[in-house]
């Protein structure tokens, strides 16, 4: 196996502190200097401080691009992403249905999702864990909102019934994308580029939760070719993502 060498683009990097069982976390030199490494161009990232993220993205608007990551049961969760994304220049929503406890397609995600469409940016959310954050309820969503654009993160993560689900989905929705951070098994990022199409897949680290030589090196281990893996890499984030 060769690794792709090329200039990449991290779709999904954080940083802060994830404390309990996670026990990890990033700064933003710490980050920087994992781009330094991987040959990363730009990292897209986002934390619940959403503040700490504005400022990283202004002291490196060159490496760091924020996503807004609200919890939409909170009040002013529409007011937040209305904001980073006109008055920040953030470029996607982060939802992530399973730490913060509802439904993807619960009537109260549907403030933000119009935001998402008025701004025309992506839509990220977690996916691969029950009961919140299953693959079938973000295809509802997916259907509900036909005109924005949905990134599966880690396309059903560990579970290869939700793997297969996420695939499936996307199949089903062409304006479903996935992003293979955490998802362990090399061939369906291959076999996801022969479902749904090479313009759809796109390479995400999930920094500091994983490693990015280790998801690297899955992504260049599943047998795409050179011009495919330029598009996961870097071509459809930055397409999808309108770096």
């Amino acid at each position: 196996m060769k690794l792709y060498e090329g200039v990449k683009i991290d779709a999904h990097a954080h940083i802060g502190e994830f404390g309990g069982w996670a026990n990890v976390a990033c700064d933003p030199d710490e980050l920087l200097a994992l781009m330094r490494l991987h040959n990363v161009e730009r990292s897209c990232v986002f934390y619940w401080d959403n503040a700490m993220v504005h400022r990283a993205a202004v002291e490196h608007p060159r490496k760091i691009t924020g996503i807004v990551w609200p919890d939409p049961r909170q009040r002013g969760a529409r007011d937040l992403v209305h904001r980073a994304l006109t008055d920040w220049h953030f470029k996607g929503v982060k939802l992530h249905p399973l730490i913060h406890a509802f439904l993807p397609n619960d009537e109260i995600v549907y403030p933000i999702m119009e935001e998402a469409r008025k701004a025309r940016v992506p839509v990220l959310i977690h996916s691969g864990h029950p009961p919140f954050s299953l693959p079938w309820s973000i295809g509802e969503l997916a259907e509900n909102f036909r005109d924005v654009t949905i990134v599966m993160l880690h396309m059903g993560h560990g579970h290869g019934v939700y793997i297969q689900a996420a695939l499936s989905v996307a199949k089903r929705y062409d304006n479903v994308y996935l992003e293979t951070s955490g998802m362990p098994m090399h061939t369906k990022i291959k076999e996801a580029v022969e479902v749904i199409g090479e313009e759809r897949v796109m390479y995400g680290s999930d920094v500091p939760f994983h490693d990015p030589g280790v998801e690297i090196a899955r992504v260049c281990a599943s047998g795409l070719s050179q011009a495919q893996l330029e598009k996961v890499f870097y071509a459809n984030a930055k397409e999808v993502l309108r770096l």
